[in-house]
Formats: C-alpha cells, structure tokens, sequence
C-alpha cells in the first residue's frame, strides 16, 4: 500500500517537491508528531503502518480528529494529497479533510471526499486566506459517520506556478509554456506589413525597417521596467519587430535624437496577436511624451482592438493608422519636442509590434515653386501675413480634417489673414496665383 510520494508529485508541474508533513506515512509506527484522539498507528501486516480510527456513533465531525502542526503562510496555495479508504462492513463513509488553524477561531479550509472499502489517493489544493496569527494544522475530522477511517501517505506541498515564472523549470517544452503548462505562444512566422513610401521629411519612424529610425533609441531604461520591451525577429528572417513582454507598460527613449513632432498628424503601428487570443477588453495604447509640460503635455492614442474596424485577426499582422485630433495637434504645437514613445497595453507576451512611426500628409505635388510665396509669422497667434511675387487671386485655409475654415480673395501681392479664431493645430493654406496653388503648413498656437 506504501507509495513514492514523489511519483505522484511529478504527474503536477506546478507543484513544489518540499514536503512539509512529517511521519506522513505513519512508518515510524507511532504517531508523534500526529495529534488528537484519532492518532493510533497500526501494522496492517508486514511492516504496512497506517493510521486507523473507528467511530462509534455518530457526533460533530471534529469530536474524532487527527491532525499534525504545520507552518503555513496565507496567501500560498498548497496542495494536500493522502490515501485514505474504510472497511468492506462500512463500505463507504464521509470524512471532512483541510487545512486549518490550531486555535481560536478555528478557520479552516475543508473538504469531504467519500471513502470505500478500496483505497482511494484524494489530492486537494487550498489557499491560505486566514492570516497567519494562529499555527496551522492539517486536519482530519472523522465523527459525522460511523465506521473505520484508515488514512496513509499524507503530505502537504506547496503549489509554486512553475507556468508563470519566467523559467523552464517543470516539464515546459519551453519557458513556461508546453508540457503540462499551456501550449507555447506562436508568434509571428510572417515579416510585418510593408508600409507606404513615403517622402522622408514626412515621418519620424521610432521603430521600423522601412524608414530610417530615431537612432540611438534606448528599450525601456526605467520607465517601465527593464526587459519589458525585447527585440526579436519574424518570419524566420532580419526583419526586427518589437515584443510585447511582462510589464504594464513599455517606454521608447531618444536618449541623444529627440524628434520636433509639431505639425505630423498621424501615428502609425503595426501588431501581431497571436491565434485563439481573445480580443475581448484587450487594449494597445500610444502615447507621445514630450520632455516638457508633464502629463498634460502628453498625447496619447488609446486603441480598443475589440473596437477596431475591420475586426484584426488573431494569427495576421494588423495595421493600425489614426489621425490626431485638433486638441492633441495643438498640444503637440506647445510641447513639440518628443524624447518617448510609451506603449500600454495587457496583451503581456501576447502581442509583437513593427513600423511605429509617426507621418504627415504630404503637400500637393502639382504646386509651383512655394519659395515664390512668404508666409509669417509661423506660428501664428491672430494674425497670418502671405506676400508673393505676383497677384494673389485666392487664399484657403484647410484643417487637416480637409475642412475649409478661412478663405480670401486679396487681389493683391500680399494680405493678412485673421487666425485669432481658429483652434490651435496645424493647418494647410493653399495660395492661387496665376490659376496654379502653392500648399503650405501653418501652425496656429
């Protein structure tokens, strides 16, 4: 009847091998350190000791018990495994086993398994939620029902995540994943999306193989933590892409090449979720940190994916392109000067991301020569002057929505525009002379 413990220990990854019961299998042939008036230890023959108690009438659970001091600390989950059976005249009974404390007010964390004439290996797990000021025990209380208890091989383990450590210490095929732990996350096997061309002077790429990045860019220093933020590879091939690992939050800082952001007008992130992750309350959120202004001063672009349209596809990369709104446009015109790129999310070791850039659109390609008109002061608080070298036939300010907010008719090489109205942010002020336009930027501050 006697078994290796330790055997059946290993059929649990999460499960740690320190045994805190002694003389568990009662082989000592005498019960120290068990207590209580069900403690009698007997030979069942040829050397095979248990413990073995028979109630008489039945009572409260507690009036026949066997238990053994231990030393347990609440908030740790520990696993009680034991064999335990009845004779074949009782053939079956309940017993109530746990976990408990030695003294007033008695709080115990319990269950009660029903035995039969054939030995049965009960394995219970439970977490201390009931401080730590009394001494703990492990209790068998066997009064609620008549008949014969024998009870052998007890031990108590406690339960340590071996699945969630961050070490391939059980059986993981791989770092807490594989094995009797979840299955290994797949990440990408396909490079990220190739994005657009686009003119340099039109984006600030933080993190992509497309365009030329921020350089040097350190992957969180202590804003979020060392080693939230890892580099690897996708696709099997040189292409980088970002993983999202651990943290609450990962931070991207220009320790020598902060970026002036003032008048781009997009952010842009491509993602990967792996296959079967659920999107349901999961976010990916951006946030453009300046070096000045606080978190005031910050511009962030919160992304529910369970939001998005189209829907992403768990298993596929995700493009992800938001234009900014006026008042995060206007807060990047007084705090221009970006020194980190944040992102949150709760997607931990489920999410890799590429091509984080920021972008503006680009003028019109069928303008004359913009040197052949002036625009002053920019930025401009009330007032924009334009002068050109001919008659100006027609100005329209645009904001970046494509919405006309202003227009003017001069006739005359210069005029003076009121922008005192307008909201602060960029704006496009395409100029007419001559039947052709010039498209340039102006910020209102």
């Amino acid at each position: 009847m006697k078994k290796i413990t330790f055997f059946l220990s290993l059929l649990f990854s999460t499960i740690s091998f320190s045994q805190i019961v002694t003389n568990g299998n009662f082989q000592t042939g005498d019960e120290a350190p068990w207590y209580g008036n069900a403690a009698n230890v007997v030979d069942l023959g040829a050397g095979n000791f248990v413990n073995q108690a028979n109630v008489a009438s039945p009572g409260n659970a507690f009036d026949v018990n066997l238990s053994q001091v231990v030393t347990l600390t609440n908030g740790t989950t520990y696993q009680l495994i034991f064999d335990a059976f009845t004779d074949s005249v009782t053939n079956t009974r309940p017993i109530t086993v746990g976990l408990g404390q030695t003294g007033p007010p008695f709080s115990a964390l319990t269950a009660t398994p029903t035995l039969t004439a054939n030995s049965q290996t009960f394995t219970y797990q439970f977490t201390i939620n009931y401080g730590d000021t009394v001494t703990d025990r492990v209790i068998f209380d066997m009064g609620a029902a008549t008949g014969f208890v024998f009870i052998d091989n007890v031990s108590v383990v406690e339960v340590i995540n071996t699945c969630n450590n961050g070490v391939q210490d059980g059986n993981e095929t791989g770092i807490d994943c594989g094995g009797f732990c979840p299955p290994c996350i797949t990440g990408p096997t396909v490079n990220s999306p190739i994005p657009p061309a686009r003119m340099p002077d039109d984006v600030i790429s933080i993190y992509s193989d497309a365009y030329t990045s921020i350089s040097p860019i350190n992957l969180d220093t202590g804003w979020c933590g060392a080693n939230a933020v890892q580099a690897t590879t996708a696709g099997g091939g040189a292409n980088n892409v970002l993983a999202y690992k651990g943290n609450a939050c990962q931070g991207i800082t220009f320790p020598n090449a902060t970026r002036n952001v003032s008048g781009f007008t997009n952010v842009h992130v491509d993602f990967f979720i792996p296959t079967g992750t659920s999107l349901v309350g999961k976010v990916f959120n951006l946030k453009i940190i300046p070096n000045t202004g606080g978190g005031a001063a910050e511009v962030e672009i919160p992304i529910d994916i369970n939001g998005l349209s189209p829907l992403p596809v768990p298993g596929t990369w995700y493009s992800f392109d938001r234009a900014l709104s006026n008042s995060q446009l206007a807060t990047l015109v007084t705090n221009p000067i970006m020194h980190e790129f944040g992102v949150t999310s709760n997607l931990n070791n489920l999410v890799w991301y590429d091509n984080l850039y920021i972008w503006r659109l680009p003028l019109s390609t069928n303008e004359f020569d913009a040197s052949s008109i002036k625009l002053y002061p920019n930025p401009a608080s009330n007032f924009l002057k334009i002068e050109a070298i001919s008659i100006i036939e027609k100005v329209s300010v645009y904001n970046l929505l494509g919405q006309e907010v202003l227009s003017k008719s001069p006739n005359s090489e210069t005029v003076t525009l009121d922008v005192a109205n307008l909201q602060l942010g960029v704006y496009v002020v395409k100029t007419s002379i001559n039947g052709k336009i010039a498209s340039t930027r102006f910020i209102k501050e």
